[in-house]
């Protein structure tokens, strides 16, 4: 990527970018690679909260072997840019899990960009994205599954889904199938809303202050995203600094 121009919004992977922050880093590093071995299982877990306008670009090649699984946990919250991509490869029979929530609020833009190529028979893939935005805040999830011609018996997932807490902010969901094989089950499901108006009245009825209710209901909209992280410290720290950036937009 090093060798690469300064990629415009004309690319699909940059089109809702922040591309003069991303010039103030560019060229980025290499991206991450990441091998699970034939029959491994091994979770991963990546907190972005970079302060102020710092400018953060997380890229990650992961290739997950026959019989092999990964699940991924991620938390995305800081910084004027802050850009998580995971390219995925999977073997026969591998899986390929993804957790993740985007909060964000001001000037920020927040970014998640995957592709999951099913490259293998019997694999499978589960995504589950939330993000909470408010301000002029930009929230992006695209991402692509790619099926090949002989990955029958493929199976895979995503479900997304946005909550806007101002006209202002903006979300942008781009999930994408791309499937060359006929025996497969692959489905995507992308929302976008605000607050329930009902439920708040409901709260404020029963003498709890806007705030204390708006924060109770965006916890309950991300709730579960990380419950599947084993560690209970990163679990915790996980929940600490989504409830931190949450308190902040109500």
């Amino acid at each position: 990527m090093n060798a690469l121009a300064l990629p415009t919004r004309k690319a699909e992977a940059w089109r809702y970018s922040d591309i003069d922050a991303v010039a103030s880093v560019w060229p980025l590093p290499e991206p991450r690679r990441i091998l699970v071995a034939a029959g491994e299982a091994r979770a991963l877990t990546l907190l972005q909260d970079a302060e102020g306008d710092a400018v953060a670009v997380h890229d990650h090649v992961i290739e997950v072997a026959d019989g092999a699984s990964c699940t991924v946990h991620l938390l995305n919250v800081g910084g004027r840019l802050g850009r998580v991509t995971f390219d995925v490869r999977l073997g026969r029979g591998a899986h390929f899990d993804l957790h993740a929530a985007i909060i964000g609020g001001g000037d920020q833009t927040l970014e998640l960009v995957t592709t999951v190529t099913h490259a293998q028979p019997e694999a499978t893939s589960h995504q589950t994205v939330r993000s909470i935005l408010g301000g002029r805040a930009t929230g992006s999830y695209l991402g692509k599954i790619a099926v090949a011609r002989h990955a029958q018996k493929t199976d895979a997932e995503q479900s997304v889904k946005a909550m806007l807490l101002d006209r202002t902010a903006t979300a942008n969901a781009k999930p994408e199938l791309e499937i060359f094989a006929d025996d497969v089950k692959c489905a995507h499901g992308a929302t976008v809303g605000e607050l329930d108006k009902a439920a708040l009245f409901y709260m404020a009825s029963r003498g709890m202050d806007p705030a204390t209710a708006r924060t109770l209901l965006l916890r309950a909209f991300v709730a579960g995203v990380f419950d599947g992280i084993a560690d209970e410290a990163e679990r915790e720290r996980f929940e600490t600094a989504a409830l931190t950036k949450l308190e902040g937009l109500a």
